[in-house]
C-alpha cells in the first residue's frame, strides 16, 4: 500500500464513464468503501467544481481513478478519457492519484446494484448510482492488491 493508506484516512475512488463519474469513499481503517455520488461528464469534461466540492468535503489521503482496460488489458477509448481525468484531478488537487485495474467492474456493480434492489435498499430509478457502487468497486480492489495500480505521484 501506498504511504496515504498507511496513513489513517479517507480515499475518493472514482469510476470514470461517457455520461457520468460515480464516486466512492474508503476508510482506510475498516477498509470499506461506500458509493456517496455521480458527477456529470459534460462534453467539455468533468463537472469540476462539483469534485472539489467533495475533496473539500471528505479531506481525503489520496485518490483512486478506474483504469478501464479491455478484458484482453488493452487501451481503449474510455481508457485515455479515464487517465485523463486522473492527471487532471492530481493536478488539480496536488493529492497523489492511483489508477486500478478496473477489468469486470461494471458486471460486478451491475451484480451489486440488482441485489440491492432485491433488498429493497435501491430503486429502479438510482440506477445512476450504479456508477458510484463501481466506483466501491475500483477502492475495494485498491485494498485488496488483487490488481495492479499504477501512481502518478
Amino acid at each position: 500500500m501506498s504511504d496515504a493508506a498507511n496513513t489513517p484516512g479517507c480515499l475518493l475512488g472514482f469510476d470514470v464513464g461517457g455520461r457520468r463519474i460515480g464516486v466512492a469513499v474508503g476508510n482506510t481503517l475498516s477498509t470499506t468503501a461506500r458509493g456517496i455520488d455521480v458527477v456529470a461528464m459534460r462534453d467539455d469534461g468533468p463537472d469540476w467544481e462539483h469534485i472539489d466540492r467533495l475533496i473539500r468535503q471528505w479531506r481525503p489521503n489520496q485518490l483512486l481513478v478506474g483504469d478501464p482496460l479491455t478484458l484482453n488489458g488493452d487501451v481503449q477509448e474510455i481508457t485515455r478519457i479515464a487517465r485523463r481525468f486522473a492527471e487532471q484531478l492530481g493536478e488539480r488537487s496536488g493529492l497523489p492519484v492511483a489508477l486500478v485495474d478496473e477489468r469486470s467492474s461494471s458486471r460486478e456493480a451491475e451484480r451489486r446494484f440488482a441485489d440491492r434492489r432485491a433488498g429493497g435498499r435501491a430503486r429502479r430509478k438510482d440506477a445512476a448510482q450504479l456508477d458510484a457502487v463501481a466506483a466501491e468497486i475500483i477502492i475495494e480492489r485498491w485494498f485488496d492488491h488483487d490488481l495492479p495500480a499504477f501512481s502518478f505521484d
